[in-house]
């Protein structure tokens, strides 16, 4: 599937700037400017490397400034918002497409001349190429020249006034790191020349709204009257070995593997498969394979990677990742629970998570599925074995088994579901007490175990499921609405909350997974509640609009975003669960799957908005017309192409 952007889509600067590419190098590092090339948010960076993987990042080139010089004048060809009062460049008035398969492409028209830019990373190393190809039409020569403003920087912090920079002989110091580069450009090094930046796209979610970068040297080629003429520039971490065109060729030939390994039908899940694959990445710490949940904001989650890993990498054939991920994983256990967070260095993992346990198992279970590989299930069945009875006798967090069988979570500020904002003594959503989802997710491990376990086991989990299916029926059901309880909530009076009854898309889960809870009526009810309250094509709002604490728009401070996160605001991830469930209560019928293939094609329009190619986190819940949050969320695709599996493979 080729993304093709004219100029309709960037009539202007601030149109220009809506959309951006994505690429990765599979060790974090990645690269990520708009179509027309210009740096929006502080995030954005022509080469983010990657030091330690897949968190240690450093911000090394943040854009390109590109000028063609005839003897007319100069012009730009690249684009730019300045925060000093400095006129934008305005490059975007001479793009004539932007375009995206495997590789982002700019075509670029003026005076004569056309030129076309391509750019890639190399995977497993923290090298990025860009190519120029000049086709001169003119009478006269003209010259493009490439001016690399730097950083050497971490992610997210600000360049120094101070900070002092060499480039001599192909490599350019500062910060105590090297930037190796290679060109068969003509290179000019000078003193530094300073650049202060606005960021549109953080000024309105009240983050930095301003940066720097500074340049030292630029490239440049001089293309003769009517010649053809290309420039390559390498930049890397490592001393250059391979050309532009190389790196190139390697970065189409890598995705279109990738592309054939899922084996898709559709040109989306196509598309995806390949997208799914920029968040698998390698964790230095470890040897395996991680999952970083999105960009260009995050870095890799427990629970996001139990929730992404089903799409991401089973649902693509990458079934050795799959098992690198959950090795990592399996060693990590604890207390009966799974990370949240690996942090780097000396620091101890965070186990802040009720569900991502129970999603290991999961993950265990659907990779069987696939597989029928029964000697990874020995491995971990020990530790699943051992979460289990965590839960039941009691962990880290409130996380217990109650007398009527069901799993509460939750205490004091500990905010242990995906729904878990806290603003110092605030809690927005405050679901301590039995989930529903993580109940759902409790009575499907234990089927799983009871499916997977010995005799003996198998019986003991079997009679602990029949439990919970009983007191789950009995105490989440909502006859006059439909539906399910969001939460029946454990307050330290004994008492409940507003939050019981709301209408949230959290519920989705009790029919989605393998295992269910409800009868057939009871799952038809709760999936045509979820799409007549929580539907959106784009993904389930968060809250029914009915509901008084519904927040319509995500956006402003820090503490407006806060506050609507998971207060109305559409998700796209929970819409593979909506989508999986919607299937499963209508027989799996042809009917079922056309209206879902019809409902999806929406998405094959998501997918050229925000970043080319991707699915994004969320978007507003009241009009989600633009994404929002990361432009690139791991779980989100994984959800979907698990749905695409679904038609095309179940």
């Amino acid at each position: 599937m080729k993304f093709v952007y004219g100029k309709q889509d960037f009539k202007t600067l601030k149109r220009g700037q809506e959309n951006c590419y994505l690429l990765t190098n599979g060790l974090g590092g990645f690269s990520s400017e708009t179509v027309i090339g210009s740096a929006a948010r502080n995030d954005h960076a022509f080469f983010m490397a990657c030091t330690k993987a897949p968190n240690h990042r450093y911000h090394m080139i943040h854009r390109l400034r590109e000028r063609l010089v005839t003897a007319e004048g100069a012009v730009y060809l690249s684009s730019q918002e300045f925060a000093d009062g400095k006129e934008p460049e305005d490059g975007y008035l001479r793009l004539s497409s932007f375009q995206f398969e495997d590789c982002p492409a700019w075509m670029y028209h003026t005076a004569g001349v056309e030129v076309r830019k391509t750019a890639a990373m190399k995977q497993g190393e923290n090298t990025i190429a860009v190519r120029y190809e000049i086709q001169n039409h003119r009478r006269e020569a003209c010259t493009l020249e490439v001016t690399p403003f730097l950083q050497f920087v971490k992610k997210g912090e600000d360049l120094d006034m101070d900070q002092a920079f060499s480039c001599s002989d192909g490599r350019i110091r500062s910060a105590g790191m090297d930037l190796y580069f290679s060109t068969d450009g003509m290179v000019t090094a000078f003193k530094p020349v300073y650049e202060r930046y606005y960021y549109a796209y953080d000024a309105c979610d009240g983050r930095r709204e301003t940066g720097r970068a500074l340049a030292n040297h630029a490239v440049s080629l001089t293309a003769g009257a009517g010649a053809c003429s290309s420039l390559e520039i390498v930049y890397s971490l490592e001393p250059v070995t391979e050309t532009a065109e190389a790196i190139l060729e390697g970065a189409v030939r890598y995705r279109r593997e990738l592309e054939k390994q899922a084996g898709f039908q559709s040109e989306a899940a196509s598309m995806l498969a390949k997208s799914a694959a920029q968040f698998i990445a390698l964790r230095e710490s470890t040897g395996g394979d991680t999952i970083l949940a999105g960009y260009p904001f995050f870095e890799d989650w427990g629970r996001d990677t139990m929730i992404a890993l089903g799409g991401c990498a089973l649902a693509t054939g990458r079934f050795e990742t799959v098992k690198s991920i959950l090795k990592t994983f399996l060693k990590a256990e604890k207390n009966g629970l799974m990370p949240n967070l690996f942090p780097e260095g000396g620091s101890e993992p965070m186990y802040n998570t009720v569900d991502a346990a129970l999603l290991f198992i999961n993950s265990v279970y659907l990779y069987f599925e696939r597989t029928n590989d029964i000697s990874f299930v020995r491995e971990c069945y020990p530790v699943m074995e051992h979460i289990v009875k965590r839960y039941e006798e009691g962990t880290d967090f409130g996380i217990h088994m109650d007398e009527d069988g069901l799993i509460a979570a939750g205490h004091g500020f500990d905010q242990v579901t995906w729904m878990d904002v806290r603003i110092g003594d605030i809690l927005p959503t405050p679901r301590h007490g039995k989930p529903v989802e993580i109940n759902a997710y409790w009575y499907n491990a234990l089927r799983i175990m009871e499916r997977l376990g010995g005799i003996d086991s198998a019986a003991h989990y079997g009679r602990l499921a029949e439990l919970v299916k009983q007191s789950f029926n009995e105490k989440f059901w909502l006859e006059e609405k439909h539906c399910l309880k969001d939460v029946i909530s454990g307050t330290e009076d004994g008492g409940k909350t507003d939050a019981d009854n709301q209408i949230r898309c959290n519920q989705i889960w009790a029919v989605s997974m393998a295992f269910s809870m409800l009868s057939p009526e009871k799952e038809k009810q709760v999936v045509e509640t979820v799409a007549e309250k929580l539907y959106t094509p784009y993904g389930l709002r968060t809250l029914s609009e009915d509901e008084k604490e519904f927040k319509p728009f995500y956006g402003g401070s820090q503490l407006d975003r806060d506050l609507a996160y998971h207060q109305g605001t559409v998700w796209v991830f929970p819409l593979g669960g909506y989508y999986l469930a919607y299937l499963k209560v209508h027989g799996y019928s042809r009917e079922a799957k056309a209206e879902v293939c019809r409902q999806l094609e929406v998405l094959e329009g998501a997918m050229r908005e925000g970043c080319a190619g991707q699915l994004p986190e969320i978007y507003d819940g009241k009009n989600p017309v633009s994404s929002k949050g990361c432009f690139a969320q791991a779980w989100s695709v994984g959800e979907i192409l698990r749905v695409y599996e679904a038609l095309e493979k179940v």
